[in-house]
């Protein structure tokens, strides 16, 4: 009975899917500083975002994007306004055995006839996923590789295809790419940002949150050195606390 209600009292965290190797050490330092204990669930910010809508009883919401915590908010769903607690960056992935001369090529390397399937995010509910997509219409390559894409359900799913070799080749965030999983098994090269648009990513608490001041309490933990400095060793662009609260 007690392990219930101690389970009951946990905040609960939904998290984009570019954040789970990420947000293991940041959960850990937060609860070594507060003794509070953190549940996470990881999935790509659309199906949360739906998920929300319909109830779900998470205390927080970390999308990949802005416009879903803001909707969330527009729509009474929503405790205050979006925290930027990061801006991502995107890379194209290949395995160490592949040929491609990425620092060369960039881009271009993805229409080798060596690739027969590119690795995105599902552009319908990731953010990552409509990075990646604009990045290829900017590029003029959307429509000549659309018969190799192969889309992920989230970008940790995206990851997991070019990784395991179900993809030849994959765009995916730049913090999975420098965590201990990936970075041994391959190399990136990493899109310029002005080629996508801005991976602005935000946080809210929600109104099912159970206790809305263990909630602030995290989002105010994030905006410390501590954490910031985790998420920049991830490759994320941390704004400075002022330009978080929105």
């Amino acid at each position: 009975m007690l392990a219930l209600t101690a389970r009951a009292q946990d905040l609960t965290i939904a998290a984009a899917s570019d954040l789970q190797l990420v947000f293991p050490e940041v959960i850990a330092a937060f609860e070594k500083t507060t003794r509070k204990k953190v549940r996470v669930s990881y999935g790509s910010s659309g199906n949360f975002f739906a998920q929300i809508q319909n109830g779900a009883p998470f205390d927080l919401f970390f999308s990949a994007d802005v416009d879903y915590p803001s909707r969330l908010v527009a729509a009474g769903l929503a405790h205050g306004n979006p925290h930027v607690y990061g801006i991502g960056r995107i890379v194209v992935w290949v395995p160490n055995g592949s040929k491609l001369d990425l620092d060369r090529a960039g881009l271009q390397a993805l229409l080798a006839p060596e690739v027969k399937r590119v690795a995105i995010a599902n552009p319908a509910h990731a953010p990552y996923g409509r990075a990646a997509k604009a990045v290829l219409e900017r590029a003029g390559l959307w429509r000549r590789l659309q018969l190799k894409i192969v889309l992920g359900e989230n970008i940790s799913q995206t990851a997991h295809f070019v990784r395991s070799g179900n993809a030849d080749a994959g765009i995916i965030a730049l913090s999975l790419a420098l965590s201990d999983r990936m970075k041994p098994a391959g190399r990136y090269w990493q899109i310029p940002e002005e080629m996508h648009p801005r991976l602005e990513q935000a946080a809210v608490i929600t109104k099912a949150a159970k206790d809305v001041a263990a909630a602030r309490q995290f989002l105010a933990f994030m905006q410390g050195a501590q954490a910031r400095t985790i998420m920049a060793k991830f490759g994320f662009i941390v704004p400075s606390p002022a330009e978080k609260a929105r």
